[in-house]
């Protein structure tokens, strides 16, 4: 029986940066395939699947997951072979010298150069070089040679590979294939009182793009983001500070990021329906972060959403770690929060 981890570790290694999800949406496309109504593909690179409803309701609602991953891209080559590249979403430049990765569709290896401390002056070592002073070896002997195995626009991936550590998950891209794996669950699981449209979207790490044209296209309701969110639960220099979220503490219920805000009876509903179940699940620290959630509820005449996510620690990095826990919990939060939408008489709109 593949388990939730099962297909965390198969999302999360596979590659897909932004606007290059094309691996991710066929690793996607066998999980959901017996559970929904002919899985399609929309112009922007949006896998959209139908899980049709038992017809208790007409209420219609979209649940949505990003599939784009940070990366890099070649942007250019040295004269001795090597790739210039630029970030393709948020990366903290200082954790890339050194690093192993993956290079275009043929998984090419790759090393981020740096220069050897034996040749570096003390200046140099107080400071993390820019990604512009970086270039990827990919073993190429010269430009021409590079040009030919990577040429400019090729995706580059961090390398890392899913594994289990201790009583955590440890890999790439948990923001946002930890959010993608939840949302295969609750497709493979019994039909809901109405129809539920699962968009595995593309391009959220580069502008919410994917988000809006799903968002369009299926005019839902109500809609559910599931993402992968900051955990900063480590020590901090001032003790007043709070962790964004922690790990092993349940899903994170967004109240307030930097691009919505949640409708005050949706965010309430999603608590009571954690608390009556016992789930335990914690509200995400305001003010912090975007998600898709940013341009869905903007769509159309406007779609009430939330955003509920995984806490991930070490977010936006080469490797970051989420606890089994918190995946299960979300799954079972957003499965039963959806079945009791109706049978709660939601508002579904301001009064």
């Amino acid at each position: 029986m593949t388990t939730l981890t099962d297909r965390l570790g198969i999302l999360s290694n596979a590659p897909g940066s932004s606007g290059n999800e094309s691996a991710v949406r066929r690793a996607i496309r066998p999980m959901i395939e017996q559970h929904v109504d002919a899985p399609h593909v929309d112009g922007v690179g949006n896998l959209i699947a139908r899980k049709a409803g038992n017809g208790t309701s007409s209420l219609r609602v979209l649940i949505t997951a990003h599939m784009d991953e940070v990366g890099l891209m070649v942007v250019g080559h040295t004269g001795d072979g090597d790739l210039r590249v630029g970030t393709v979403g948020s990366i903290a430049e200082r954790l890339l010298p050194g690093l192993t990765v993956t290079v275009g569709e043929e998984a090419m290896p790759g090393v981020i150069g740096v220069q050897a401390i034996h040749r570096a002056n003390k200046g140099s070592l107080d400071k993390a070089p820019g990604v512009d002073q970086l270039t990827v070896d990919i073993g190429a002997s010269s430009k021409d040679e590079a040009k030919r195995l990577a040429p400019v626009g090729t995706p580059i991936v961090f390398s890392t590979q899913f594994e289990k550590m201790g009583n955590v998950c440890a890999g790439k891209a948990f923001d946002d294939r930890a959010g993608c794996t939840a949302l295969v669950a609750l497709l493979g699981g019994q039909p809901f009182p109405f129809e539920v449209t699962g968009a595995f979207t593309v391009q959220e790490e580069v502008g919410l793009r994917g988000a809006r044209v799903a968002a369009y296209t299926v005019a839902p309701d109500i809609a559910i983001v599931l993402e992968g969110t900051l955990a900063d639960d480590l020590p901090k220099e001032d003790s007043d500070v709070s962790s964004t979220t922690t790990l092993g503490s349940g899903p994170a219920i967004t109240a307030m990021d930097r691009s919505y805000i949640t409708p005050p009876w949706l965010l309430r509903h999603f608590i009571q329906v954690a608390e009556d179940e016992g789930i335990p699940y914690q509200i995400k620290q305001p003010g912090i972060g975007g998600t898709d959630a940013g341009s869905i509820h903007q769509t159309r005449a406007g779609v009430p959403t939330i955003t509920v996510a995984v806490p991930c620690r070490y977010i936006h990095s080469p490797i970051s770690l989420i606890r089994e826990s918190d995946l299960a919990a979300l799954v079972r939060l957003v499965d039963v929060a959806v079945r009791r939408i109706t049978a709660d008489g939601l508002p579904l709109q301001h009064t």
